[in-house]
């Protein structure tokens, strides 16, 4: 049977096999229209029974039904449509994978049965399926029912597959046999789960991904079940890393309110070669109107965001950068984007938007590069950018006779991204040592700023008849003034010159040669190379925040935003992470360095945030679910998702910061119980800021992950944090860095003997509500008659119940677990 029907689909499948033919479409645009809107072939319909396609950790089975293929791309099938009943089994690899894929699907392992399933594919599965497929003698109801979907979901994977069919386009040599790394996307329809997609991707690191669109309140999310690497030996390079920009020349013409015109000149280093096509991010709101490479023209796809995909939360353009022939390894291109578009808001009070901050030049991503940018803009306004002013604007004043502003950066070193921010600004500055700290805010708050709600005062009621035309006095409102952010500039000037004194002390030098913060509109800010993108709230004065009526923690965290931001000159700009599972890495970081300082300045409201940041942490959604289900920080920006949709940023950068506490505490103690001796300044002797700037000094200019962070501790781990007599913090990146546990600790059993000039301490440590094999670092203290602590040692807590025994040359009457809470446990 199996022989007959190979006979009857040869002719049918010959073209897969067979070389391009002259229906290959000549220009990369026509390619990429040709795959993005590819329809059914009619002549490629089948019964299909008992079909299967395997990839490491994914199987699609196919029982029954009707299976059509797509029309002919460059002498390939390119996907298929199916409908009937099949089941996929997908296995994630372990405990944070599977809890994720739980916490969507409500199995650890998907096993769901599917009515239909869309594929898009660039190898050989069509000739995989040969032998279970049968003509179908009459699709005509088939293909009409499906032919409106089908040409809408073949646009997904447009630029994807152009990335390997552009090899046949006209100018290179391209072999029939040619193999590309295998891909495969599924749009599923589960008969429990409903529409969901699924990734095999073996140009990627995480080759196998799944999710889901949804939409939460009126927001759509696109939420990721699991993505993880399979393990594939991979017979080419991965993409990612490919090529990389080595300097980068922009010319800008700033418009306000909106518009951005610009040319960017690329150089460009090819690392490996072999491709056609080169894909950049830019912003999706800027129109490209040409790109050369050394000096030519060469075809470009700019592709829109779509919605269902990893596209769709990307919120970016991709451009997809097609060359007349194959690239070499070792080759460098000279490449210019010419492009313009509406990227600016006007907020009010002479305050602009970057909307596209991060994506406003072509780039490849967080990559060092090094910068040339000149700007053009009105005299009426002030710009800064990234890097070091080199040429001063002219027209310093509004008033002055020059209408146009030209001004110069050049970064003085290669810097992961560039920017730039543009207002009527007043402008002050500071000095932290030779490093100049500048503030630039406007004199009002954006239109959207909350108003201070009125204030309604009792006056007093004269007693008897007043005169005619005069009235009754009454309640008198009062309106608090507006926040003016001008009279903060000095304020945040100085608050951010000392913080970053003490950053040079814990980390080292600044890496730049100034730092200047401007104000942007809304809630959020962010900080760059020397530039930072500040929060109109955090140019608030006391009497404003208190006139907004701020919840005195949310308060305290709002006058830090600043110094978080500042320490971010450290972690994310001058060290960056290595991918988006490192990425907590950086906001912890930043976030705890702030923190570290306001340790100093005030030890009761350090203690007053980590005590909030452990309340949020136990948060529970309308459907009952603990945040802990979202997954550990390493998830990363998956954690937004449609069951929480603030999970990144209150596990990346709350979570994180008590890891991070955690880590300085637990490495503290330790050291100080052991014989090593201290230094005379115990706050710059701390082991966890030794390690820290140990980091600056070593991944400088590079990119870190968590792995390679813990290291850098382990390489001076005390002797009492070895887990069974390793030299290593394997556990507690198993049990708290890739877990998500908030355990409750307790003690019992506890016998103090006091025997000549030696008090022996035993018990036995509870941990409640966390896995077998999880351990932590209890700190034990004893208490004194004077109700004085002594440390007794750290206790390695391993599983529910662990036995311990410490001594004390000092009497003791009680004993005390983690009594300075450096802990993250559960709250009491």
């Amino acid at each position: 049977m199996i022989g007959l029907v190979g006979c009857l689909l040869a002719p049918a499948l010959r073209a897969q096999s067979a070389p391009p033919t002259a229906d290959c479409p000549r220009t990369a645009s026509a390619l990429y229209t040709r795959i993005s809107t590819v329809g059914l072939d009619t002549a490629r319909v089948y019964r299909v029974r008992d079909a299967a396609i395997t990839h490491p950790n994914l199987n699609l089975t196919f029982d029954s039904g009707t299976l059509a293929f797509t029309e002919d791309i460059c002498g390939h099938i390119t996907g298929a449509l199916f409908e009937g009943d099949g089941e996929i089994l997908l296995r994630p690899p372990d405990r944070a994978e599977r809890g994720s894929m739980a916490l969507f699907t409500g199995m650890a392992i998907l096993e769901e049965q599917f009515s239909s399933a869309y594929l898009r594919f660039n190898d050989d599965t069509a000739q995989r399926l040969l032998p279970f497929l049968v003509l179908e003698p009459e699709p005509g109801d088939f293909l009409k029912d499906w032919d409106e979907a089908t040409h809408k979901l073949a646009g997904y994977d447009g630029l994807r597959l152009l990335l390997d069919f552009s090899h046949f386009l006209p100018g290179a040599p391209a072999s029939a046999a040619q193999k590309f790394p295998p891909m495969l996307h599924a749009h599923l329809i589960g008969k429990k789960l409903g529409g969901f997609e699924v990734f095999w991707d073996a140009s990627v690191t995480e080759q196998l991904r799944a999710g889901q669109t949804k939409v939460k309140d009126g927001v759509q999310f696109f939420d990721i079940w699991t993505s993880f690497a399979a393990g594939v030996a991979r017979a080419q390079p991965l993409r990612a890393g490919e090529a990389a920009v080595t300097s980068c020349r922009i010319r800008a013409a700033v418009s306000p309110p909106t518009q951005l015109q610009a040319s960017a000149d690329l150089n460009l280093h090819l690392r490996n070669g072999g491709q056609r096509t080169l894909i950049f991010e830019l912003s999706r709101f800027l129109k490209v109107d040409s790109v050369d490479a050394d000096g030519r023209p060469v075809d470009f796809i700019q592709n829109p965001a779509m919605e269902g995909t990893e596209l769709q939360r990307r919120g970016d353009d991709l451009i997809a950068v097609v060359f007349p022939g194959e690239l070499r390894s070792g080759q460098d291109l000279k490449m210019r984007f010419s492009y313009t578009g509406d990227v600016l808001s006007e907020a009010g009070s002479g305050l602009l938007y970057v909307g596209a901050r991060g994506t406003w030049y072509p780039s490849f991503g967080l990559s060092p590069t090094t910068f040339d940018m000149e700007f053009r803009y009105p005299s009426a306004w002030t710009l800064v950018a990234t890097g070091k002013q080199v040429s001063r604007p002219t027209g310093e004043t509004p008033d002055s006779d020059a209408a146009e502003k030209v001004s110069h950066w050049v970064s003085e070193r290669p810097i992961p991204v560039a920017g730039f921010n543009l207002g009527k600004y007043i402008r002050a500055e500071a000095r932290a040592g030779k490093v100049l700290i500048e503030a630039y805010s406007t004199k009002g708050v954006e239109k959207s700023f909350p108003k201070a709600p009125s204030q309604v005062i009792e006056t007093p009621s004269f007693p008897g008849r007043l005169p005619p035309g005069m009235p009754q006095m009454g309640p008198m409102v009062i309106e608090p003034p507006p926040p003016s952010p001008a009279r903060e500039a000095q304020p945040v000037a100085d608050k951010a010159a000392k913080a970053v004194v003490s950053f040079s002390q814990w980390f080292g030098p600044y890496p730049y040669g100034s730092l200047a913060f401007t104000q942007m509109p809304g809630d959020l800010s962010q900080g760059w190379p020397g530039l930072v993108f500040l929060s109109s709230f955090a140019f608030l004065s006391p009497q404003e925040q208190a006139d907004l009526r701020l919840d005195p923690v949310l308060g305290i965290l709002n006058s830090q935003v600043l110094v978080h931001e500042a320490a971010h000159q450290w972690w994310g700009d001058l060290v960056l992470w290595s991918t988006y599972r490192d990425q907590w890495l950086s906001e912890a970081l930043a976030n705890y360095s702030s923190l570290l300082v306001l340790e100093r300045q005030n030890p009761a409201q350090f203690r007053q945030v980590l005590e909030k940041y452990r309340n949020d942490l136990v948060f529970k959604n309308s459907d009952g679910e603990s945040l802990d289900q979202a997954g550990p920080v390493t998830l990363g920006p998956r954690l937004i998702s449609s069951h929480f949709p603030g999970g990144y940023e209150t596990i990346a950068y709350e979570r994180g910061t008590w890891l991070l506490h955690m880590l300085r505490s637990m490495l503290r103690d330790s050291e100080a119980s052991s014989t090593r001796a201290r230094k005379a300044d115990p706050n710059s002797d701390e082991p966890f800021l030794r390690g820290l700037h140990k980091i600056c000094e070593r991944y400088a200019g590079n990119s870190i992950g968590t792995r390679e962070f813990i290291q850098v501790f382990e390489e001076e781990l005390p002797r009492p944090l070895w887990y069974e007599n390793r030299h290593k913090l394997d556990w507690f990146m198993a049990s708290w860095i890739n877990g998500t546990t908030i355990p409750e600790l307790s003690v019992r059993d506890v016998r103090i003997t006091e025997k000549a000039t030696v008090t022996s301490v035993s018990g036995v440590i509870v941990q409640k509500d966390t896995p077998e094999d999880f351990v932590t670092a209890v700190p034990v203290y004893g208490e004194t008659a004077s109700n004085s602590l002594i440390f007794l040692g750290q206790v390695l807590a391993d599983g529910p119940e662990t036995s311990f025994h410490l001594t004390s040359s000092a009497h003791l009457r009680k004993l005390v677990i983690d009594p300075k809470q450096t802990i993250l446990t559960a709250p009491k």
